[in-house]
């Protein structure tokens, strides 16, 4: 990329990604997408990653979509860029480890989307989100209307989109959105902190058991009780389980390598 639109820097297990446009609060651009894309296909073939934390440059997590360049876009461009934008959010789902986001400021539009679409949340207590497609005429995009509704329910959900406000961060926090909620400078140390907590987790478990989850909402119960079923024949035979069970029967803290 000839602008650093994404930085990427690896911290043991953990694989840091940050989102780098600060002066346009981390507006979605080409770069960027294709660089979160390039990044997690990366990850899903690395051995040594076991959690991904996606965060933002600057005074904010995302804007979402670049506000400066809406209405020049033809109707062939959008639907290129949102074809784009909808290829990241599936990957994301697809990704067998857990991404975390990171939130700081605000998490607007499409970039309060990105967020839906990780698998946890830790935000700061002062950050914002705000779902604001309607002010400029827009419906959601980057999978908002199914993650959002799942998460709080289809009628909050309308709200929050029907009318755009900012909602705060404590709100989201007891709707069960946010997963923790921290003091701002203390939001890259406990993020990294429980990045390494799951890192050292057992990897292969955590991966299986998110796409588990994520199925539920499209399956029936016999579906994934025979999922269940057949993911753990396989499951009984990791190291992870064998290393898990000795150090049961031994006393101690299992030392789980994702294997």
């Amino acid at each position: 990329m000839s602008q650093a639109h994404l930085l990427i820097e690896k911290l043991g297990p953990v694989l840091s990604l940050t989102l780098n446009r600060p002066e346009s609060l981390n507006a979605f651009s080409p770069e960027m997408i294709l660089g979160l894309k390039d990044a997690l296909t990366n990850a899903q073939d690395d051995e040594d990653i076991q959690v991904i934390v996606l965060s933002g440059a600057g005074r904010s997590f995302s804007a979402g979509g670049d506000v400066k360049t809406m209405g020049q876009a033809d109707s062939n461009q959008v639907y290129e860029h949102i074809g784009k934008l909808n290829e990241l959010i599936l990957l994301m789902k697809d990704t067998e480890k857990p991404i975390i986001a990171a939130v700081h400021g605000f998490a607007a539009g499409a970039g309060f989307n990105l967020a839906l679409a990780c698998d946890l949340i830790v935000a700061a207590e002062d950050s914002k989100f705000a779902l604001s497609f309607s002010q400029v005429g827009l419906i959601s995009d980057g999978g908002g209307s199914y993650l959002l509704p799942r998460l709080i329910g289809p009628h909050l959900a309308k709200q929050f989109f029907f009318t755009a406000e900012p909602i705060a961060a404590e709100r989201l926090y007891q709707l069960g959105v946010i997963n923790h909620l921290v003091p701002v400078e203390k939001l890259q140390e406990e993020t990294t902190k429980f990045a390494l907590k799951l890192a050292h987790g057992p990897g292969k478990a955590f991966g299986k058991q998110k796409k588990l989850i994520d199925q539920s909402f499209n399956s029936t119960l016999e579906d994934i009780l025979e999922q269940e079923r057949l993911i753990q024949t396989l499951m009984v035979q990791t190291e992870d389980h064998k290393e898990g069970i000795t150090a049961f029967k031994e006393k101690r803290k299992p030392a789980f390598k994702g294997k």
